[in-house]
C-alpha cells in the first residue's frame, strides 16, 4: 500500500488537462484518476476532436470539476474562460497530444479554448504525444516537437505499444505512471 506522502504529493496543486483527438484520449480518465489520488485538482478541456473518443460526462464523474470544451459556453462562471484557466493553473497537462493539436500549438494557432489556454499559459506545459508510428516519424511532426520543446514545453515520449492500425511500434501512449511522475517531478512534489 502507498503511504499518504505519496498519494497526495500533489496537493494544493492544479493542473488543466487538455484533452486532444486521438485514440489513447481514452486513458486520459486514468491519469485524471491518478492526478487526483496524488492530491491535484484537475480541470480538464476537451478539444473537438477529442469529444468523439471520451465524453465530458465522464472526464467530470472523474475529475469532480466541470469539463470545458467551448468558449462561448453561457453558464460558464469565467468571464475569459482561457486565461482564466490558464492563470488557475499550476501546470498544463496535453495528454494525449495528437500530431494534429502539436502542429496548432506549433503555429501558434488559436482557434479553439485548448489552443488558446495554451497561449495563454505561463507554467509549465507537458506534452504527452501518441499517435501512428509514421506520424510520429514525419519530419513535420519532428519539427513541430522540436518547435514545443523551444518554447519550453516538456514532453512525456511515447513508448512502443499496440497502435490502433494493429502493429506493435512507438506511438502508444506513456504510461499513466510516467505522466503523473513527469507532472510531480515539474511541480516539485
Amino acid at each position: 500500500m502507498k503511504s499518504k506522502k505519496n498519494q497526495k504529493r500533489l496537493t494544493a496543486k492544479t493542473i488543466v488537462h487538455i484533452v486532444s483527438g486521438s485514440i489513447a484520449a481514452y486513458k486520459a480518465g486514468d491519469v485524471v484518476t491518478k492526478l487526483r489520488e496524488a492530491g491535484a485538482r484537475v480541470l480538464c478541456i476537451l478539444t473537438p476532436s477529442a469529444r468523439h473518443f471520451v465524453t465530458p460526462l465522464v472526464l467530470r464523474a472523474l475529475s469532480g470539476e466541470r469539463v470545458y470544451d467551448d468558449f462561448f459556453s453561457v453558464d460558464s462562471e469565467h468571464s475569459v474562460i482561457h486565461t482564466e484557466l490558464a492563470q488557475s493553473a499550476d501546470l498544463i497537462l496535453v495528454s494525449p497530444a495528437s500530431a494534429d493539436f502539436m502542429a496548432h500549438l506549433a503555429a501558434g494557432f488559436a482557434g479553439d479554448l485548448a489552443s488558446c489556454t495554451v497561449l495563454a499559459a505561463t507554467v509549465p506545459v507537458v506534452v504527452v504525444p501518441a499517435m501512428n508510428d509514421q506520424m510520429l516519424n514525419h519530419p513535420a511532426t519532428a519539427r513541430n516537437l522540436k518547435i514545443l520543446r523551444g518554447f519550453g514545453y516538456h514532453w512525456v515520449p511515447p513508448v512502443v505499444g499496440h497502435l490502433v492500425c494493429g502493429k506493435e511500434a512507438v506511438g502508444h501512449i506513456a504510461s499513466d505512471d510516467a505522466i503523473v511522475a513527469a507532472v510531480s517531478n515539474l511541480l516539485g512534489a
